[in-house]
């Protein structure tokens, strides 16, 4: 009978190899998790008993015979893996922090706000969920780590630890105040003043932009995710869906992102996508912002693609070349023709109207990227400059 997978079932196992002085180098490796339907291993490996660097990668082994031996067919191989990710298990202790209260749960796990007993430090907490039945750690979790190990910016969410303690492991977020769709919800108004929304928007961008710059799509841009703090500082946070894209696009799962913030390629059965998903996203959070509820609140699929429809316009090949050929399209769907602008977002200028207009562009091919946004006239000619970080309390008086 085959050990559970999980990463209490399966010892460190010790592989040794020569390396070039001639010495030999002692690599330790442990099963995390296996999917015997696929034949798909989660590996870890060190090169020290005590090390707390793991490089972790997922393979396929056949034939597939997790047991307790098996991982010096593979540990060789995994020092040199391109697509290994190396993460850092910190030595910490938790009784080093003292749980406030529980403020959410994310792709994978519960959020605690919590306070280091030595520091003071407030930090936020996720006790990710290890499933030692079937998959050991989460795959969406060791993909943020590897993620937010390459994404250091001022407006992606900073990832201090990572924290292992019997079978849970807990990573350790800088904690800021609140997301943006509770500080909608709590607001004077549900619209967002229109400096508000321009610095926001600008710094979401900024985040957005060093993403895409570095090969790394979201996908679940929402504003759950997007975290603020009392300064006005708003932060991408949640890369549990996010992932690193190749060059040309490759193929996806098609269930990424909240209905609401979906792209029209995604609802219409693509699975061929890019960054341009992300900025599909960030049109839907501007819109929201600037009239306070959401714009395409839609509660089905077909549901949502009606909603959009109703106000961009039923998209055809003069709008969309190449749609009619999308798995999901149908000739029936009903004709809507394009609403105006003025009506979309009364409050905007011109300026801000054109920049949603190329955020929410039917064609993904045609639809404004991060970087070109950032230099629209929006962020300079319309109203005044975005505030940087101005506390939101100010902006409001």
């Amino acid at each position: 009978m085959l050990p559970r997978p999980g990463i209490y079932y399966f010892p460190w196992e010790v592989s040794d190899g020569q390396v070039p002085d001639g010495s030999t180098l002692r690599t330790f490796g442990r099963l995390l998790c296996y999917d015997m339907t696929r034949s798909l291993v989660t590996l870890a490996a060190k090169q020290r008993s005590d090390q707390c660097q793991l490089r972790v990668c997922t393979k396929l082994v056949e034939p597939f015979e997790p047991r307790v031996g098996f991982l010096y067919m593979v540990l060789g191989e995994l020092e040199h893996e391109e697509d290994a990710v190396c993460f850092p298990v910190s030595s910490t202790d938790m009784d080093a922090f003292r749980k406030v209260e529980k403020i959410g749960e994310g792709t994978y796990g519960v959020v605690y706000k919590a306070k280091n007993k030595e520091t003071g430090q407030i930090v936020a907490l996720k006790k990710i969920r290890l499933d030692v039945e079937t998959e050991g750690i989460p795959s969406t979790a060791i993909r943020e780590i590897s993620l937010l190990k390459e994404l250091k910016h001022p407006n992606i969410v900073k990832l201090l630890d990572v924290v292992q303690r019997e079978k849970k492991l807990y990573l350790v977020f800088e904690f800021l105040t609140q997301d943006l769709k509770k500080h909608m919800d709590s607001a004077p108004t549900p619209e967002l003043p229109l400096n508000v929304v321009k610095s926001y928007l600008s710094q979401l961008l900024q985040g957005l932009n060093f993403c895409h710059c570095h090969r790394v799509i979201h996908r679940d841009l929402k504003p759950q995710n997007l975290l603020i703090n009392e300064f006005g500082a708003i932060k991408l946070a949640d890369f549990g869906l996010a992932r690193a894209f190749g060059v040309p696009m490759r193929t996806y799962t098609h269930e990424v992102v909240t209905l609401w913030y979906r792209a029209p390629e995604i609802l219409l059965g693509s699975k061929f996508y890019s960054t341009a998903v992300d900025l599909w996203s960030i049109g839907c959070i501007f819109a929201e912002m600037v009239i306070g509820k959401p714009l395409f609140p839609g509660d089905s699929e077909i549901d949502q693609l009606f909603q959009i429809f109703r106000i961009l316009g039923t998209p055809s090949e003069a709008t969309w070349p190449g749609v009619s050929q999308l798995p999901d399209y149908q000739s029936s769907f009903p004709k809507w023709t394009r609403k105006a602008q003025e009506e979309i977002v009364p409050s905007l200028g011109p300026e801000g109207k054109d920049l949603l207009l190329q955020l929410l562009q039917y064609d993904p091919r045609r639809r404004i990227t991060a970087k070109t946004a950032l230099a629209h006239p929006y962020f300079s000619t319309e109203h005044s400059l975005a505030p940087h970080h101005c506390m939101v309390v100010h902006l409001y008086h």
